[in-house]
């Protein structure tokens, strides 16, 4: 009886065992076909090409790139993030001929913060948003990807929306690497509460990749004493943000991290 009882269990065993082995081998062997040098070029394009691993999020604009928190000292501006989320930022590089340097970190992927400050090599005139003038770190802009920059400067140009760009960029990281993009600037973003559009050039690998992680966007969003009327702008921008009512024109974020969250304005 024992021994009935025994075949009896194993053949279910047996047979999930089996269906098991099946699933595995079904998933396994399709990669068999694939050769090391079409992996590393799938592997290599999500990192190159943030449209195809673009995080989506109802409070975060899902093409958002990344955003800036202006400081008037570097240092400090890495410290005023690090004592409220946990994570400090590392340093990014300088911006030639824009008189600012940076440090960044990342919120997940294909995002990231980048704290500014003035670079004393260069002359403090050269830095358009005068972030030397700051009391306090404040967001003095932010970014949206595109992978078609040039294309959509002639679309807002039809539009009505007057930019200019796109126009090269770049900036030596401390490893003495060089990243490359392209950008696109509107001739009003409203000191920093309206974005530029940033297109990267793939063979420059996007900055969150191997910035200190730990640190997550929960929400970006303008406010506005007229909501409706910023909101045929954004439109035509497809910013995908949310425009609350305001009594001023702001932009505000939010960044979570292991130690707490920080909640950022615009100046």
């Amino acid at each position: 009886m024992l021994r009935l009882y025994a075949s009896a269990m194993y053949k279910p065993v047996t047979a999930l065992i089996h269906c098991r082995q099946a699933r595995e081998r079904a998933s396994i062997y399709p990669m068999r076909r694939l050769s090391r040098r079409v992996f590393n070029l799938a592997a290599t394009s999500l990192v190159v090409a943030p449209r195809l691993a673009w995080p989506a999020s109802d409070k975060v604009p899902k093409s958002l790139d990344h955003i800036i928190l202006g400081c008037n000292d570097l240092d400090a501006g890495v410290e005023y993030v690090y004592q409220r989320t946990g994570v400090r930022a590392a340093a990014g590089g300088v911006h030639p001929g824009a008189g600012t340097k940076n440090a960044l970190l990342s919120l997940g992927t294909l995002r990231y913060m980048e704290i500014i400050a003035p670079d004393p090599m260069q002359a403090a005139s050269t830095d358009p948003r005068q972030v030397a003038n700051l009391k306090n770190p404040a967001l003095v802009g932010w970014a949206v990807h595109r992978h078609d920059v040039k294309t959509f400067a002639s679309v807002l140009q039809a539009d009505g929306v007057e930019c200019v760009g796109p126009k090269p960029g770049s900036r030596t990281r401390p490893d003495g690497t060089t990243l490359t993009w392209a950008s696109l600037t509107l001739k009003n973003d409203k000191d920093g509460v309206l974005p530029f559009f940033i297109e990267w050039d793939p063979n420059s690998a996007h900055p969150s990749v191997d910035a200190p992680a730990g640190c997550h966007l929960t929400d970006l969003w303008i406010g506005a004493p007229d909501p409706a009327g910023l909101q045929t702008l954004a439109a035509k921008l497809q910013l995908g943000v949310e425009i609350r009512q305001s009594n001023e024109l702001r932009l505000a974020a939010t960044v979570v991290g292991p130690k707490g969250s920080l909640s950022l304005t615009s100046r």
